[in-house]
């Protein structure tokens, strides 16, 4: 049964998540709440709302603001790439990307022992987690879908992917903002990207700090922004459903990043700033939909299972990482655009001021989506086949 909320209406929402923004780009100033950065703050009140029955579980809204407003983030952040630093980056990042498929597996794999024979048709839940956690909860459903896995199983699966996510996000967000001021972690991991490859040279552009601002600036961003989505949402249609989704993002980045190479784009200062601020209507989002109450009701041996494929997943694949010598970001980068998505990777990627990574989280993000449905599938019937189901 749905709970009652006090704000149910659709302009109620909205002004709840609006608010939620600017609470968290506001706190992210305060000393207290410095460390956690405007993403996880979003991610945290968004939750207290929403499980004080202040804001509903689901809403219309949330539907917009997990398809095209976080599309269009994606798309105005993507106008301050500069392909000359693009491409000075190294092929660290798909070896990071390539590191996290396989710590997903092996994880999957060997956990596997424990649960699959005490989880209804358990092969099948190690196949959607492969999947979900190497590119995204669509491949998780898809996978479902293949597997014929049955409606309680992808119930389950999805409730608990839900429910344990925000304590890894919070987690890898928390980390992505201050792993550079720990002087231990220097001396543990000293592969980083220096702070002029993060940067992609804008001194009169300084990401989240005061600037010259036009109002025909914004007017001109957004309006190419949403001329963007449109035209690869239209373009995305004309591929088979299975590959709409990958496809849309990838035409997505490359008529932004074609943009950004043009003078007039590139003089349009900004871009980064409202590229955070849409992006923080998604992870306002996640949290206004995290149930707390449902998670503690639901299977647990489920999110249990989830949990563990999720947080030793992160061990792993950074353990792989330090021994390939990978740049500490690449790998942050690479494990969220694997665990979670393209877009939440994107978010990290600009909430760390690492704007040269946008781009890079993207495509790692694509790609993950991309291969995601093979592999989860391939683990699933290997699995079936080590216990003779």
């Amino acid at each position: 049964m749905e709970q009652t909320s006090l704000i149910t209406s659709v302009p109620g929402v909205t002004a709840a998540i609006t608010f939620l923004v600017v609470i968290s780009l506001h706190l992210s100033k305060v000393r207290f709440f410095r460390s956690l950065g405007p993403a996880l703050i979003a991610i945290i009140f968004g939750m207290i709302l929403s499980n004080f029955k202040i804001t509903p579980f689901s809403s219309p809204v949330y539907s917009y603001v997990s398809g095209e407003i976080i599309m269009l983030g994606i798309a105005v952040m993507l106008l301050n790439v500069d392909l000359k630093g693009l491409f000075k980056l190294s092929k660290q990042p798909l070896l990071a990307m390539f590191l996290a498929v396989v710590s997903v597996s092996v994880v999957v794999v060997a956990f596997s022992f424990i649960f699959v024979p005490i989880i209804p048709d358990g092969w099948k839940l190690a196949g959607m987690l492969v999947g979900t956690y190497t590119g995204g909860s669509s491949n998780l459903n898809a996978i479902a879908i293949g597997l014929n896995a049955s409606p309680d199983l992808i119930a389950a699966a999805n409730a608990a992917d839900y429910a344990v996510y925000p304590p890894y996000i919070i987690l890898v967000m928390y980390l992505a903002s201050n792993l550079r001021h720990f002087k231990w972690f220097a001396k543990v991991w000293p592969y980083k990207l220096e702070e002029e490859e993060l940067l992609l040279g804008k001194e009169d552009d300084a990401f989240l700090k005061p600037k010259k601002w036009s109002i025909h600036d914004i007017a001109w961003i957004l309006a190419i922004g949403f001329a963007v989505v449109a035209i690869s949402d239209f373009l995305s249609t004309f591929f088979p459903a299975s590959l709409a989704s990958s496809m849309g993002i990838v035409i997505l980045t490359t008529i932004s990043i074609t943009l950004a190479q043009f003078k007039q784009i590139k003089n349009l200062k900004g871009t980064m700033d409202i590229g955070l601020y849409l992006s923080l209507f998604f992870l306002a989002r996640i949290g206004l939909t995290i149930n707390v109450i449902e998670f503690l009701e639901s299977a647990l041996l489920v999110a249990l299972y989830c949990g563990i494929v999720m947080f030793v997943t992160l061990l792993l694949h950074a353990f792989l990482c330090r021994l390939f010598k990978i740049k500490y970001q690449y790998v942050l980068v690479a494990v969220q655009s694997a665990i979670g998505s393209a877009s939440s990777s994107t978010v990290l990627a600009a909430q760390a001021g690492w704007e040269s990574l946008i781009s890079v989280a993207v495509v790692l993000g694509v790609l993950g989506n991309t291969i995601g449905n093979y592999v989860g599938i391939g683990i699933a019937y290997l699995i079936k086949g080590m216990f003779s189901i």
